[in-house]
């Protein structure tokens, strides 16, 4: 019975971070856990877990006798999240590059061919497929701290790629760019892996920083 429960929660938390994701979610009001529940067919207790379990990883706030609350977008925390990516990834990158075995190699392989697919998918799909691709390149490094450091930023980043994402032509642009790197990875090429990394993420923050100043002063 708690295998079933376990499976239930981790079902609703992965339709919950993609409505979070894709903004379906909106922040300015409580998550009606009620409905929400109703909405998924599954009972409260799984969703609280998936509540909960959100909470943790920063996608949702709680506040006392209001509930849970989606943690609003701004510039200044897709400058902290992509600022800390950029001093941790690309060097974690260059050495998980030198250090990947031949099943790392194909395992990256296939993360950057199922961020190739998700591209004619839903922009969660491609969120969670981009940062599967990342934490690929990283996991070889054989460093857990900094795998799992990874992993928890390209999280908080997903909402943040679907925002960079929307504007024509960036997703072509993307997709070169994740290939550039993944050639370099694969070549075991540690100095063009960082600055091609580094490159990419700073592009990112760039563009988003750009995005946010035109919200402002719309």
């Amino acid at each position: 019975m708690s295998l079933v429960v376990r499976t239930l929660s981790e079902r609703v938390f992965e339709v919950v971070r993609e409505q979070i994701v894709t903004g379906k979610l909106p922040h300015e009001l409580p998550i009606r856990q009620d409905a929400l529940a109703a909405e998924l067919g599954v009972s409260k207790i799984p969703l609280r877990e998936a509540l909960a379990r959100l909470e943790q990883e920063g996608l949702l706030t709680s506040q006392a006798n209001r509930g849970y609350f989606v943690q609003p977008m701004s510039g200044r925390q897709a400058e902290e999240i992509y600022e800390l990516r950029l001093s941790i990834e690309p060097a974690a990158a260059a050495r998980a590059a030198v250090h990947a075995t031949e099943a790392d190699r194909e395992a990256t392989i296939a993360a950057f061919e199922r961020l190739d697919r998700a591209a004619a998918s839903n922009v969660a799909e491609v969120a969670m497929c981009n940062r599967d691709f990342h934490t690929a390149m990283v996991r070889p490094g054989q460093r857990l701290l900094t795998t799992q450091l990874v992993e928890r930023l390209a999280i908080l980043a997903e909402r943040y790629v679907v925002a960079h994402l929307e504007p024509a032509g960036r997703d072509a642009r993307a997709h070169l760019e994740h290939r550039e790197m993944l050639d370099a990875w694969l070549s075991r090429d540690h100095e063009r892996i960082t600055s091609l990394l580094g490159a990419h993420i700073q592009a990112t923050l760039d563009d988003l920083k750009t995005q946010f100043a035109a919200d402002a002063t719309s």
